[in-house]
């Protein structure tokens, strides 16, 4: 048994072969003794619990700091990645810049948000995706001084598919003072993310710790770039008042809090953040660290490869992209298959749980899991082909 699945019991990881890990990895038991110390923080203090669970709140920044490298980094949180891209959206100016600009492999929180600004008048531009080596010089080329924002992910969440380039598309975007906003939830984890020396110091980062990083729902976050502190999104939170109580006031003018409380929201469910920092605490506990688990999810990923590969099967009933070496993917092996549902199914019944997408079928690998269910789980899905 691998030692660390022992820490998963509640989510019985012996004794199926959880292959979610790109999309909603085990917890490890300690996150139910979070949850619990909330309620317990809850029981004991009643309303004076804000004070505790802003310092959970703080705790967590802290982690996303560690996890982008970048220790002074202003951080919002949010309950999903919806809200703050939101809040993002509504500080752009796009009566005077009402152009956006993203790709069409954006997961649906960003794809349908675009299509509906879109049939609003706003200009949508969206760039194939299907190459992803060329995608930021493409987009970088779209970008002009009618530009409000360049969204993009950093890996592609149906293919796995890291973005390489994204300093030229900053620094395009930088050009014509046009923000960009990178999508990370697909790398924290799995692909170490860098912003300084990397060109993307003035980048807005989103994600969240769902997947890959095992905090569960309601952990996401919005990471500022220094200019972040002129902007006043329309869609504004209370809780932003909070550090901006003590300023003048200017009449018919909204006050902004300052750092991430700019982006701030309102009343929420303190609980996510404190499973959140247990959860944290035993990555760190566990040696669970960007370094590490690049090279864990390297591995795992060179075994399902090979292991698929080893199946020969049919290319008409399933694929894999081999072009490129694993160094270029993120946390998971995206396979391509007009039946993905139907072998999803199929592989669910007899205990081995992926997800599909469309026609893509994904494997995701996790640190809880062994070499023999990865074997495992691949020798299902011979079956479920044949």
């Amino acid at each position: 048994m691998n030692d660390i699945a022992r820490q998963y019991s509640r989510f019985r990881v012996t004794e199926r072969i959880l292959l979610t890990g790109h999309s909603h990895q085990a917890w490890p038991d300690v996150a139910l003794d979070g949850q619990l110390e909330a309620f317990e923080d809850a029981a004991l203090a009643v309303d004076d619990k804000w004070g505790r669970a802003f310092a959970k709140a703080d705790s967590l920044r802290d982690t996303y700091r560690m996890w982008l490298q970048d220790p002074e980094a202003d951080i919002a949180l949010g309950a999903n990645t919806h809200d703050l891209v939101l809040r993002f959206l509504s500080a752009l100016d796009l009566r005077d810049r009402p152009k956006l600009i993203s790709t069409d492999g954006e997961f649906h929180t960003l794809r349908r948000q675009l299509d509906r600004l879109a049939e609003e008048g706003v200009q949508v531009v969206r760039v194939p995706a299907d190459d992803p080596e060329t995608l930021a010089g493409r987009l970088a080329s779209q970008v002009d001084d009618r530009t409000s924002a360049v969204l993009v992910s950093a890996v592609l969440f149906e293919t796995s598919r890291i973005v390489p380039g994204l300093a030229g598309l900053a620094d395009a975007c930088a050009r014509v003072g046009a923000e960009l906003l990178v999508d990370a939830y697909h790398a924290l984890g799995p692909v170490p993310v860098e912003l300084w020396g990397t060109g993307l110091e003035n980048a807005w980062i989103v994600g969240g710790g769902y997947k890959y990083l095992q905090f569960g729902e309601g952990n996401c976050f919005l990471r500022l770039p220094a200019h972040a502190q002129q902007a006043r999104p329309v869609i504004t939170g209370w809780f932003s008042e909070f550090s901006a109580l003590t300023d003048a006031r200017e009449p018919g003018k909204v006050a902004y809090g300052t750092g991430g409380d700019r982006f701030a929201g309102a009343t929420y469910d303190t609980t996510s953040h404190y499973r959140a920092v247990r959860v944290a605490e035993f990555f760190a506990a566990w040696q669970l660290t960007p370094k590490n688990l690049r090279s864990l999810y390297q591995q795992q990923l060179r075994r399902l490869s090979t292991l698929f590969d080893d199946l020969d099967l049919p290319a008409s009933v399933i694929d894999r992209d081999r072009s490129m070496p694993v160094e270029a993917y993120g946390g998971f092996l995206s396979l391509h298959s007009p039946r993905a549902g139907e072998l999803q199914r199929a592989l669910a019944e007899h205990g081995v749980h992926t997800d599909s997408r469309g026609s893509r079928l994904r494997f995701g690998p996790a640190p809880y899991l062994t070499d023999d269910q990865l074997a495992a789980g691949m020798a299902e899905l011979r079956r479920a082909c044949r």
